[in-house]
């Protein structure tokens, strides 16, 4: 089942809790690559639109720990600045680090809506699309290559929605397919908001939490 601790009351019929407020960051942690940085010198929140600089690593958190859910994010690159790389944190697993042990949406410009399981977080083989790797600051890497680019024009306003349920992501950018991902390393943990590169806005992110479709033996 769904597993939640500290949440807040849901706040519409179905459900759904608005996890930034588009006032402050109540109900958000953060993890930097420096942990002597302020959070405030990397995430503001300004006219109900958080800011994230994109420097130094690392990710906003939610003190609520989600397995199953419906998750609909707002983002956009900085007016007037070159489109960067960010992602949205799923099922965020310790010890925390900067690029944590997680299920990732990916943001990056060009590369919206690819889901990764970093840190050796599985997303099983024989998919289409499929591939694995690693690296120095991700370690393991298995992920899922989107189907389509559907990204808007740097600048302008993206609407990202996840499906996460069990073993199974479904991604939309746009209200289009743009990915399938099966066989992800079912966890309970936070959503996050990363920090990785450039200067990117949010200005929604609800969640609707689901229950598992596989039922207790």
């Amino acid at each position: 089942m769904v597993l939640l601790t500290g949440c807040r009351a849901p706040q519409r019929g179905d459900g759904a809790m608005e996890l930034f407020n588009r006032r402050d960051l109540a109900g958000w942690v953060h993890v930097l690559e420096d942990p002597t940085t302020p959070k405030e010198s990397v995430w503001t929140v300004r006219e109900g639109i958080l800011i994230c600089q994109g420097k130094p690593m690392g990710f906003l958190q939610t003190t609520q720990r989600f397995t199953n859910f419906r998750l609909f994010v707002e983002y956009r690159w900085a007016p007037g600045k070159e489109p960067s790389n960010s992602g949205i944190l799923t099922r965020i697993q310790p010890p925390a680090r900067p690029l944590p042990r997680c299920i990732e949406v990916q943001l990056r410009h060009g590369n919206a809506g690819d889901v990764l399981g970093l840190q050796g977080m599985r997303i099983a083989a024989g998919q289409l699309r499929h591939f694995e790797g690693r690296s120095p600051v991700a370690g393991e890497i298995s992920g899922i290559r989107k189907l389509v680019d559907a990204e808007n024009p740097p600048g302008q306003w993206n609407r990202v929605e996840i499906l996460a349920r069990d073993d199974v992501y479904i991604v939309w950018v746009n209200g289009r397919l743009v990915n399938e991902a099966r066989g992800v390393t079912r966890a309970a943990g936070p959503i996050g908001l990363q920090s990785e590169g450039g200067e990117i806005h949010f200005r929604k992110v609800r969640l609707i939490p689901l229950p598992s479709k596989i039922q207790p033996g």
